[in-house]
């Protein structure tokens, strides 16, 4: 591979030449994004095997369809996102044409995670390249497998003029971040997001952090426990627990607690069998670092459901903690794994100080038979995002912003908000040279009259306008 300097030139050169920027360049790259994800969904759904032992239907439905949803989507609204926006006037501006001009910021960087190796990467990169963008990509070298496959084929399918893939851990990271990029796009903890802002603040580069948190998830006593097990179960233990948006510990009663232990139970059997292990649909931690971090939480509290591992194959069952403490470690960050802590809290009231308490998390979820329940938990708190009666299908609706608050990042994806979000938004007003005589008014000498007429065709007292 070239040294990333000459990569990082080649790039900046065909952005200034005005390559990326005709709609018909940008089509192409999605549309070549898109045969990829077609030719290759075997090699896809092998690797995020190999990499997470992530099952077929795990990886369809979370990864490769996300993806093809997005390119579709960028596809069929490519020219209308592009368009110029026209904005009201005031009436000293009614002769002019105002309108804000979606531009690519220009050279992009793309630093992806390991848990969804390919959405994390893809999703992103739809919208970098539909807002026409020269991109370099950085997978995890982490989920080693699916770098290999994005790394040797991704190229194939783009204008490698304008695409790169750079490969390389956290050194290599780091050094690719001390060079000047116009946008920079990270999906990870926050520990390096801090990392990732410091870089970028040197060259004043603006960034996107999709970052986690602990994810508080409230259970109401109205609730029955058998339906909040089947859907909390599913989305704790999905990809073994490594989701940014998983819940990361339930709040409820201690009446609630000892209804939802047996139901939890019982959604762990149906789903994974007596045995997890042996489930083709329960997948692996992804290293041998973070399964003894996982193997290290298991021993806060007391374990209620299951707690076996097995180092050889970086096994973690399906796990409920309970009596759990505050200032236990799994209490104090992130688990990203299939242990799911309950915590007590005696009210609603108490639940949303608790939660209100910590750093805002990227979701938030809340259970209730009761919608003012639900509206009460969102009403008074903060999160990126947030979910009622279910767990993260707010991720399937493309219509809505993803992205996290505070602690849990900042910046916002998914759908449009990709294409905005790689976009410079430019505000434009164009005036013809005539009518200088209407213009004179705003300058000296001054008058009062002058004045009264400029504010009133400002309409100072409708619209905030600045005058030069």
């Amino acid at each position: 591979m070239e040294p990333p300097e000459d990569t990082l030139r080649r790039l900046r050169e065909a952005f200034r030449a005005g390559r990326t920027r005709p709609a018909e360049f940008r089509a192409a790259q999605l549309e070549g994004l898109g045969r990829f994800l077609r030719d290759n969904k075997q090699l896809l759904q092998d690797a995020l095997a190999q990499d997470l032992r992530k099952s077929a239907f795990e990886a369809e439905l979370s990864e490769i369809s996300i993806s093809q949803g997005e390119v579709k989507l960028a596809l069929r609204n490519l020219r209308a996102w592009m368009k110029d926006e026209k904005v009201p006037k005031n009436l000293a501006t009614q002769l002019d044409s105002a309108f804000i001009r979606k531009e690519p910021f220009g050279l992009v960087l793309i630093i992806a995670p390991w848990n969804y190796p390919l959405n994390l990467t893809l999703v992103p990169l739809v919208g970098a390249l539909a807002a026409g963008n020269c991109v370099v990509l950085k997978p995890s070298e982490i989920s080693k497998h699916m770098e290999k496959v994005l790394a040797e084929l991704l190229p194939r399918y783009l204008d490698q003029s304008c695409f790169a893939v750079v490969l390389g851990g956290p050194q290599e990271t780091g050094q690719l971040l001390e060079n000047k990029f116009d946008y920079i796009f990270f999906t990870g903890s926050p520990r390096v997001g801090k990392i990732v802002m410091a870089a970028a603040a040197k060259h004043l580069t603006p960034v996107t952090l999709e970052l986690g948190g602990k994810n508080p998830c409230y259970v109401h006593d109205d609730c029955n426990p058998q339906t909040v097990a089947n859907r909390v179960a599913w989305f704790r233990y999905f990809n073994a627990g490594q989701t940014c948006v998983a819940p990361d510990y339930v709040l409820c009663s201690p009446e609630m607690q000892e209804r939802l232990l047996p139901a939890l139970q019982d959604a762990i059997t149906r789903f994974y069998g007596d045995d997890p292990r042996c489930s083709p649909d329960f997948g692996r931690i992804i290293s041998e670092k973070h399964f003894q971090r996982l193997q290290g939480l298991l021993g806060c509290g007391r374990v209620a459901v299951g707690g076996q591992s097995d180092a050889r194959e970086r096994y973690i069952a399906p796990t409920v903690l309970v009596d759990v403490q505050e200032t236990e470690l799994v209490m104090q960050e992130e688990i990203f794994g299939p242990i799911l802590p309950i915590v007590n809290v005696r009210s609603l009231d108490e639940a949303i100080d608790f939660i209100n308490q910590r750093e805002k998390p990227l979701a938030l979820y809340a259970f209730s038979n009761s919608s003012q329940v639900v509206k009460r938990v969102l009403a008074g708190t903060s999160s990126g995002g947030f979910c009622g009666n279910d767990g993260f299908m707010h991720l399937s609706v493309n219509s809505l912003p993803f992205g996290g608050v505070g602690a849990s990042g900042m910046g916002r994806y998914h759908g449009k908000f990709s294409f905005d979000t790689f976009s410079h938004h430019r505000a434009c007003l164009l005036r013809p040279l005539g009518l200088e005589k209407i213009y004179a008014l705003r300058y000296p000498p001054y008058s009062p009259r002058n004045l009264r007429l400029l504010l009133t065709a400002m309409d100072v007292r409708s619209c905030s306008c600045t005058l030069l």
